[in-house]
């Protein structure tokens, strides 16, 4: 079963989560600290954390900031705090999900599950292994050295193979607002994919222009 972190520093509302997480059939560890949540996903990466804002070392926007520099773990913030800003702050520094204290476990519970199903591996050709954890995509038994956005860009493709996706789709699946000063950007994106995956085979085409549409990804070509 999906392993989950969860960082609070309140015991209480620790023994509420891991009791319905539990419940739901996940396995659970307990931290209170930003800094060993960090030591830990580093040593034995959890599926999903559920992150406090307010701990007492550093916060729990530090900590996300921190852990996106080597992991894409799923990452629920909570938080007493319900202003606008706080919770477009949470999601732009890459957490997928803001719950408001007081919250109901169940919820918290059922947005657990929800997201883990969102993130969970999909049903690709043989050919493109995916791991969403490491941040890497293996082509044909050799893994891909991509940038960050290069992987986002793939992955979405891979997705939703044949579907033909506009630059300012891929844009935002990158995770990069949408302009046209940053459109072109997505055909260098492109094009460093392309050369990459030619160096694992030359004569293949996987990823598929659309003139004046954009890009595909076609497992026919793979």
């Amino acid at each position: 079963m999906p392993h989950i972190l969860i960082v609070e520093d309140e015991a209480a509302i620790a023994d509420t989560l891991i009791f319905a997480l539990q419940g739901e059939g996940f396995t659970t560890t307990w931290l209170s600290l930003g800094q060993a949540a960090l030591a830990h996903q580093r040593q034995t990466p959890a599926d999903l954390i559920i992150l406090d804002i307010g701990l007492p070392d550093i916060t729990g926007f530090e900590t996300c900031k921190q852990l996106r520099r080597f992991s894409e773990v799923p990452v629920i913030f909570l938080s007493a705090r319900d202003g606008e800003i706080d919770r477009v702050v949470g999601l732009e520094i890459g957490a997928d999900d803001y719950v408001v204290k007081p919250f109901s476990p169940r919820e918290v519970a059922a947005r657990v599950r929800a997201i883990l199903k969102r993130v969970a591996p999909v049903a690709t050709p043989a050919v493109f292994q995916v791991d969403h954890e490491r941040v890497q995509i293996g082509y044909r038994g050799q893994a891909l050295s991509l940038t960050r956005h290069e992987f986002r860009l793939l992955n979405c493709l891979l997705e939703q193979p044949e579907r033909v996706f506009s630059r300012e789709q891929l844009l935002d699946a990158v995770g990069v607002a949408a302009d046209a000063g940053y459109e072109r950007n997505i055909d260098s994106h492109i094009k460093s994919v392309r050369s990459k995956l030619r160096t694992v085979a030359p004569d293949a085409e996987p990823i598929q222009t659309h003139r004046g549409l954009g890009y595909s990804y076609s497992p026919g070509n793979s």
